[in-house]
This record gives C-alpha cells, structure tokens and sequence, in this order.
C-alpha cells in the first residue's frame, strides 16, 4: 500500500498542515487504520479506496474517525488529480459527509464544502481560563468558535489543553479579525488527540462563514496562525456552501510494508 505525505494550505514543504494518504484497493478493518493514524501521529490520515463512481474517502486522527477534514481532503485529491487521475482535472469522493468534489484550478485545489448554522451562546469563565483569554463572543456549530477582540490575542495565546477538554466542541478555535487578511485563527482539538491543528480545513467551513457575515464579504481570505501556519481562500456561495481552496506540497511517497487487514 502507498502512503503519500502531503503538506495541505501551502506551497512550501514543512509548513502548512501534514496529512498522510493511503491509496488501496480494498478497505481493511477500521482497527487497522486506527493503528496506522497512531502510527503517522499527524491530525489526520486519510484512506482512500476507488468506487465504480469516484472514490471512497475516511479521515481518521490518531484518537478517532471524523466526519469532515479540509487538509486531508485537499491532501487526498492533489494524490488523486497527480498521481492516479493526472489527465482530470476534478476528482469526487464519497464520505461521511456526503459527496465532496475537488476542483484543480492552476494551482490551487478548490473544495465544496458545506457550512454549518452557528448558534451564539454565552462565553464563560471556562472558556478563558481555557484559552487564557477572555472571547468577546462564542458560537456553537460543529465545533465551538471564539471570537477574539485582537489577532495579537490569537497569535500570542498558550490555551490550557485539559481546560479545552472541558468545553463543548470537537475543535476548539480562535478567531480575531486580520490586519493583512480577512480573518486569523487557530484550532485546538485534545478531544480528538490533536492538541493543535496546523491548519484545519473544516473549520473554515463555520469560521468564513461567520467573517462572511460580518465584514459582509462573500470572498475571505483566511490565515491560520499556528506555528507551521497556512493560507485559506474562501468562497460563499449562493446555494449556501462554501468552497474552499488551498495548495499543496508534496514531502513524501513511501510503501507500507506492515501487514494491514
């Protein structure tokens, strides 16, 4: 089996945010991919299996198997569109989050995404002691957003990871709007063994939503801030999606030579 590394949100090997690919022909048992998402220890490993209509798309973090991941997603299709498919320009895959399309567009790699309703609750003592800093605002989608009064708070904070444990929401994120970018964030996610996502793809899908609304841009330009950092270009769309498009670098192609079943 190939295994393909690719850093996703970046055109510059080691920053942006590292997903492993897994190309096969069969699926092997979920414990198998569990073991080997341990063994990568990066945010996310995706499997990929070919169907008579597309492919088939898994996405498991070294804790567990998530229903959307945006880098790994953009990671699986520069595969695909390269190596496999080099002559398309469009790949689809099947998931648990229904049918994703991937478009190649010179040099970025455009993904249909939906978006999620986001839901205002009250900000809590427990989200700053959390993330050391108070939120001016949170909201609740799949995943609970913070809105932050400056990016220097964002870029700066040290979040408490058992503090983050506590609070709702698989992925934890920051967010504050930019000086030379619409929106800058970070994506804290312990629940699921990833104590910071480098950058995180499916988060966008709440956070340019929410910048969306308001800076009443259909068009946002997003960085994530976390130490390898990567760039995000958003797109809302009428039909009340979100494309989201990003680059890729290739690091490595390698072959599993451990028996997986």
């Amino acid at each position: 089996m190939k295994q393909y590394i690719v850093d996703a949100f970046t055109d510059k090997p080691f920053s942006g945010n590292p997903a492993a690919v897994c190309v096969m022909d069969t699926w092997p048992s979920e414990e198998a991919m569990m073991k080997l998402a341990m063994e990568n220890n990066l945010s996310e490993t995706a499997f990929i299996v070919k169907e008579d209509k597309g492919y088939h798309l898994r996405w498991f973090t070294p804790g567990t198997e998530v229903e959307l991941c945006g880098h790994a997603t953009l990671a699986s299709a520069f595969v695909i569109l390269n190596y496999y498919e080099p002559e398309s320009n469009e790949v689809q895959f099947s998931t648990l989050s229904g049918i994703l399309t991937v478009k190649k567009k010179d040099f970025l790699y455009e993904m249909d995404f939906p978006t999620y309703e986001l839901k205002e609750i009250p900000v809590t003592d427990e989200m700053e002691k959390a993330f050391g800093v108070r939120p001016i605002k949170a909201l609740l989608g799949m995943d609970l957003i913070c809105v932050f009064e400056t990016e220097e708070q964002v870029r700066k904070m040290q979040p408490d990871q058992a503090g983050l444990m506590k609070i709702e929401g698989r992925l934890q994120n920051a967010t504050a709007a930019g000086k030379d970018v619409d929106c800058v964030s970070r994506s804290f996610a312990p629940k699921v063994a990833v104590p910071e996502d480098p950058v995180c793809g499916s988060a966008h899908c709440q956070i340019a939503d929410y910048w969306s609304e308001e800076l009443g841009k259909t068009k946002i330009h997003a960085y994530q801030a976390s130490k390898r950092g990567g760039h995000l270009y958003c797109e809302m769309k009428d039909s009340g999606r979100i494309a989201i498009s990003g680059k890729a670098a290739l690091v490595a192609i390698s072959e599993i030579v451990a028996q997986i079943e």
